[in-house]
C-alpha cells in the first residue's frame, strides 16, 4: 500500500515537472535571424492563410452595412489565397511536401493580434485600422525575407508579394477617405498619429492602466495596517516603482519592433515603466499629508478620478465600448481596492 502511493507520488512528480517542462517550452519563441529558408517560406504561407481568413471575416462582418468596404475586404482576400498558392508551389518545388509547423506567435518581432474579426457590430474604422497594421507588418516580412533568402527564384517571389503588399497597404489606407468622406491631407495626418499611436501611446496607456490598478491592494493594504501615511507612501512608492520595471522589462522583450514598425524595444519600455509608475504614484502622493485620514480620503479620491480616465482612455484609444469599459475597470479597480483594505484590516 506504501508502495503504491510512492508510485503515485512520483507519477504526480513526474507529470508537474514535464507539465512545467511544457509550458516553458511553450513561451520561447524563435528569433527572425535564425529561421531557415525552409521556416521563412512556411511561416510565410501560414501567415498568407491567416490573414486571408482575417480579410474574409472583416468582409462578412462589413457586407450589410458597408457592402463597397465588404467587397474590398473580399478582394483581398482573394489575393491573400493566390499568395499561399503560389508560396505552396514554391515550397514543394524547393522543400517537399512536409510543411514545419510554425506560425507568426512562434517568432519574435510580430504583434499581438487582438481579434476584432469577432466583434459584432465592427466598426468600419477598427478594421481599417487592423488592415493597415495587418498589410505593414506583412510588407516589413517580406523585405526581410528577402534579405535572408539566397535561392534567386525565392527572391523574386518574395520581393513580388512585398510589392502587392504595399499596394495592399495603400488600399486599406484608402478605405476611410472613401467611405468617410476624409481629405487627402487628413489621412495623412491620420497614418502619422496611428504611427505615433503604436510606437509610443499604446505601451504607455497599458502602462498607465497596469500602474494605477495593479498598486492599490499593496498600498491600501499598509496605509489600513500601519494607520501611518508615511508607511503608506514609501510601501506605494516602491510597488509603483516595482511594477514599472516589470512592466518596462516586459514590453521592452515582448516585440523587437523589426517586423512591426513599432519603434525601439527600448523607447516602448521606457514609455511603458514610466507610465506605469505614474498610475502608481497617483494615489500615493496623498499619503505625503501627515494626517491619515485626510490623506486616505484624497488618496480614494483620487483613484475614482483614475478609474474613470482609464475608461475614457480604453474608450477613445483601445476601441472599447464606454460602458464596457467603465465596468470592467471599476469592478476590476474595486476589487483590487476591496483586497488591499480587507488585507489590511484583518
Amino acid at each position: 500500500m506504501q508502495r503504491e502511493g510512492q508510485m503515485t507520488l512520483a507519477r504526480a512528480l513526474c507529470d508537474a515537472a514535464f507539465s512545467k517542462e511544457s509550458r516553458e517550452r511553450n513561451l520561447i519563441k524563435k528569433a527572425f535571424k535564425d529561421l531557415t529558408e525552409k521556416e521563412i517560406v512556411a511561416l510565410a504561407i501560414a501567415s498568407e492563410e491567416e490573414d486571408g481568413r482575417i480579410y474574409g471575416e472583416f468582409a462578412d462582418a462589413l457586407r450589410e452595412s458597408y457592402p463597397a468596404t465588404a467587397t474590398m475586404f473580399e478582394e483581398m482576400r482573394e489575393e491573400e489565397v493566390v499568395h499561399r498558392d503560389r508560396l505552396l508551389a514554391m515550397f514543394k518545388v524547393r522543400f517537399g511536401d512536409r510543411i514545419p509547423l510554425i506560425r507568426r506567435e512562434n517568432v519574435k518581432g510580430f504583434l499581438t493580434r487582438r481579434p476584432t474579426w469577432l466583434v459584432r457590430p465592427l466598426g468600419v474604422n477598427v478594421a481599417r485600422r487592423q488592415a493597415e497594421v495587418m498589410e505593414l507588418e506583412a510588407q516589413r516580412f517580406y523585405q526581410r525575407a528577402v534579405a535572408r533568402t539566397t535561392d534567386a527564384s525565392t527572391r523574386e517571389l518574395l520581393n513580388k508579394l512585398a510589392d502587392e503588399e504595399r499596394k495592399h497597404t495603400q488600399t486599406a489606407g484608402n478605405l476611410e477617405a472613401k467611405h468617410l468622406t476624409q481629405s487627402a491631407k487628413a489621412q495623412e495626418d491620420e497614418a502619422h498619429r496611428k504611427l505615433f499611436l503604436l510606437q509610443v501611446i499604446q505601451p504607455g496607456l497599458a502602462g498607465l492602466m497596469d500602474g494605477s490598478v495593479s498598486t492599490l491592494a499593496p498600498l491600501f493594504a499598509a496605509a489600513f495596517a500601519t494607520q501611518k501615511s508615511s508607511d503608506a507612501f514609501l510601501v506605494g512608492l516602491a510597488a509603483s516603482v516595482g511594477a514599472g520595471i516589470s512592466m518596462g522589462f516586459a514590453e521592452s522583450l515582448s516585440d523587437d519592433g523589426s517586423l512591426t514598425g513599432r519603434g525601439s524595444p527600448w523607447i516602448r519600455g521606457v514609455a511603458t515603466g514610466l507610465m506605469t509608475t505614474a498610475g502608481g504614484i497617483g494615489h500615493t502622493l496623498p499619503f505625503l499629508i501627515s494626517n491619515f485620514h485626510i490623506a486616505t480620503t484624497v488618496a480614494v479620491f483620487v483613484v475614482m478620478v483614475e478609474l474613470g480616465v482609464i475608461a475614457f482612455i480604453r474608450h477613445r484609444y483601445m476601441d472599447t465600448p464606454f460602458l464596457q469599459a467603465a465596468f470592467q475597470v471599476i469592478v476590476g479597480g474595486l476589487l483590487v481596492f476591496l483586497t488591499g483594505y480587507l488585507i489590511g484590516s484583518s
